[in-house]
């Protein structure tokens, strides 16, 4: 039986994000925290979410049988001043990381960012911080 192509995703994406994108993050001047997939969740790291739903194909996919998902990584900042830049460094590291390698190490055929949304505070001081949304449609051959 072939493994399922979900948890492989999953896992790809969760390797790209701690391996890559914190390399990245460590060669950058200003101090940034790394990404964990831990439950600590204090100011030295941030633990993104990553949500995968099945995308709609398009006519060309179907014909060819490969198989459409939507990815979606959110990462969340606390309400501090550096907060923004934190978002907009993670936003550049991500989509550099995607860039060097759009198969995720040979586990989809193309994996594109679609959309890097900036989500801010609606009122300073207020216990909502910074959100950063990259969306991210991949392609996989159907089995």
């Amino acid at each position: 039986m072939k493994e399922l192509i979900e948890p492989r995703i999953i896992s790809a994406i969760r390797k790209l994000l701690t391996g890559r994108v914190n390399d990245l993050l460590g060669e950058m001047e200003h101090t940034v925290p790394l990404i964990e997939f831990t439950e600590f969740a204090g100011g030295g790291v941030v633990v993104p979410v990553i949500n995968l739903a099945s995308g709609e194909r398009t006519e060309k996919e179907r014909i060819i049988r490969l198989d459409a998902y939507l990815l979606t990584i959110t990462f969340s900042f606390s309400d501090m001043p550096v907060s923004e830049l934190h978002c907009y460094a993670y936003s550049g590291v991500v989509g550099r990381a995607f860039y060097d390698d759009p198969t995720l190490g040979g586990v989809v055929d193309r994996a594109v960012i679609t959309v890097k949304k900036y989500i801010e505070p609606k009122k300073v001081n207020c216990g909502e911080g910074w959100e950063l949304i990259v969306s991210v449609r991949l392609t996989v051959e159907a089995a």
